[in-house]
């Protein structure tokens, strides 16, 4: 069994790949003072036989160019279409996935140096945010649902046309009789709520009770997140086995959803009358998008799966850092 060694301790975005890695290889963790500044960051760095890997879950804005120069191969959460960072050789795009509880991973891959190299309050956040993820399951792929639809999301300062789409996702879900609406807005801390207050949700869901309300949704909404990002809901979604409606992507992924056979594209959100009209009236459409969208999910997507891929793709990469770790100079 391959050993792949961790340079650093990152924050829970990385989750769902640290239990990839540990189904699939020997995982442990080796404290490099070249990678710290790494620490409790949406960044993996890992190294198998001489090559170096990063994973990046941030969200899309350029690519860690002094990291991008150490590293074989710098997988991404987000690797933008058309984007010069994200166009370089070794740049490479990662499946959907999203975070998931590994608290007693977390504990045993790391354990003292936890304490060693993150401060006390940033320990203790990460924990919060971990345990109230829900565990990672493989689900049932279950068809047959009511016309039960879950949608609630959070009002974004900077992101006016990703506030537009998910409100009008919520009017359509609310005026139309054939569907039973759970959800809207999350209130805004600041009490701004940019005009929407009538599409407000009283309710602010835990991830474990979101994860289930998404579930038994009859269709499910996949918008631009920020920055042109995929939300983690659309592989939460794919593995639950949901219709997913979306608009069109803005970052690469290693094999597309296909249209009309994974995923439903559309580009304006006038077409969720004539898309739920379809799935309603059409069983067959409705199942194979469902199906097919599963089926993508429990070949490409699974922590084992992503594993596989990340490992393979770095050991056969053509490129070689050669990076001395024990003789490299730190990063600013």
């Amino acid at each position: 069994m391959k050993t792949i060694k961790l340079l650093n301790i990152p924050n829970f975005y990385s989750s769902y790949y640290l239990l990839g890695l540990t189904q699939e290889f020997k995982v442990k963790y080796e404290n490099n003072i070249n990678f710290n500044k790494f620490n409790n960051k949406p960044i993996l760095i890992f190294q198998i036989n001489d090559k170096i890997g990063v994973i990046d879950n941030d969200d899309p804005s350029i690519v860690n160019q002094e990291l991008y120069e150490l590293v074989d191969i710098y997988f991404t959460t987000n690797k933008l279409i058309d984007n010069i960072s994200y166009s370089q050789k070794k740049v490479k795009p990662l499946f959907p996935h999203y975070p998931i509880n590994i608290v007693s991973l977390y504990l045993s891959l790391f354990r003292l140096n936890l304490l060693r190299h993150l401060k006390f309050k940033d320990l203790t956040r990460e924990f919060y945010i971990l345990i109230r993820r829900p565990f990672y399951r493989q689900y049932k792929n279950i068809i047959n649902k009511d016309n039960f639809v879950f949608f609630s999301s959070n009002i974004w300062k900077k992101e006016p046309q990703t506030n537009q789409i998910r409100a009008e996702f919520i009017r359509f879900c609310r005026s139309d009789h054939r569907i039973d609406f759970k959800g809207g807005f999350v209130p805004r801390s600041d009490q701004n709520n940019y005009g929407y207050d009538s599409e407000l949700n009283n309710v602010k869901y835990s991830p474990k009770t979101f994860s289930k309300l998404s579930a038994k949704s009859k269709i499910t909404l996949n918008n631009p997140a920020v920055c042109g990002a995929v939300s983690w809901r659309l592989a939460e979604y794919l593995n639950q086995g949901l219709f997913v409606l979306s608009f069109p992507f803005k970052i690469e992924l290693p094999q597309s959803l296909k249209q009309d056979v994974e995923v439903k594209y559309i580009e304006q959100t006038k077409e969720y009358q004539d898309v739920f009209d379809k799935i309603v009236n059409d069983n067959k459409f409705y199942e194979t998008i469902a199906k097919n969208g599963k089926i993508y999910f429990d070949t490409y997507c699974t922590p084992s799966a992503q594993a596989k891929y990340i490992v393979e793709l770095l050991l056969n990469s053509s490129t070689n850092s050669n990076v001395d770790l024990d003789n490299l100079n730190c990063i600013k």
